[in-house]
């Protein structure tokens, strides 16, 4: 069947929920905070406001750059130790806002913060400026002269990404740096520019114990267990990434969910998203906004 598309006014509506959790959840990033506790209340958010959650909420310190969500009896809690990076998507009926800012809760990284922020401030600039005649290329360029003066690095693997109706990812990638790329955005297109800046090396590694999946094809599956919580992620959260501690309930415990989410990877309904690590520990800071070509303009929605 084929999936109505969403409205102008959907994806703006997306845009404003997601901002609007995104800034709710930096107020709660204060010290001896439970992520965990973030974590529900900003989801609980966008479902109050009336969108379902385009991903679980990122909640990624220090080294993490992205992709870590509390799993369910998660003990972490914020310190004056800690950079957070606060990665939020609220869904309006496919469309998708998704927005991200840094908190630093040392005092020892504001410049480091500002980078990836700066550059996306100078990325919004260009694109109200140049409209369609922006190219990928000029948005990495902008991207990694803005972190470079700032003495930092561009995180080189990490990009941000088209997105479309109940599709967080699609293409084409939007660089941190300048890789020449000739290809201009076009009128209609939605999709999420997202600096990353770091002390380190300006790469990124996958690390261990994912907590957060996504479907990518409905297969059969045999299992009975494993089939009746693939209808359910189907159902609940419309294709769209998912978090293990959200399957958690009386009737389905962790083992259960453990065992069906190990048959679902390997009959390749579903994969991980594992944590992604600087390779030189280094600190990582955040920045993302989700832009809408329209003929004359674009419109950033999650501002």
């Amino acid at each position: 069947m084929e999936t109505k598309q969403p409205t102008i006014d959907d994806w703006r509506k997306a845009g404003e929920i997601a901002a609007r959790a995104r800034d709710f959840a930096a107020k709660l990033a204060k010290p001896n905070t439970l992520l965990l506790d973030i974590a529900d209340k900003v989801e609980q958010k966008i479902l109050d406001d009336g969108a379902i959650t385009g991903f679980p909420a990122n909640l990624s310190l220090n080294t993490i750059a992205a992709h870590y969500t509390p799993h369910v009896n998660d003990q972490t809690i914020l310190t004056k130790e800690h950079v957070l990076k606060i990665d939020i998507g609220a869904c309006m009926n496919g469309a998708i806002g998704d927005t991200a800012l840094t908190v630093d809760l040392t005092g020892k990284y504001e410049k480091l913060v500002e980078s990836s922020h700066q550059a996306l401030a100078n990325v919004t600039k260009l694109l109200q400026k140049e409209t369609i005649k922006t190219t990928l290329g000029d948005i990495g360029k902008t991207i990694q002269e803005t972190i470079e003066s700032y003495g930092y690095k561009p995180v080189m693997n990490l990009s941000g990404h088209g997105i479309g109706t109940y599709e967080i990812h699609k293409t084409p990638s939007f660089p941190n740096y300048n890789n020449n790329n000739k290809q201009r955005i076009t009128v209609g297109q939605t999709f999420a520019v997202e600096p990353f800046a770091t002390d380190g090396a300006g790469k990124i590694k996958e690390g261990t114990n994912p907590n957060i999946f996504e479907p990518i094809e409905r297969k059969p599956i045999r299992d009975s267990n494993a089939r009746a919580v693939f209808t359910e992620i189907m159902d609940k959260y419309k294709g769209l990434p998912f978090a293990k501690r959200w399957l958690i309930s009386q009737k389905l415990n962790e083992q259960r969910i453990d065992s069906a989410l190990r048959m679902l990877k390997a009959n390749g309904n579903i994969i991980s998203h594992s944590p992604l690590v600087e390779v030189a520990n280094g600190i990582v800071t955040q920045a993302e906004h989700t832009y809408l070509v329209e003929e004359d303009k674009v419109v950033c929605l999650t501002r």
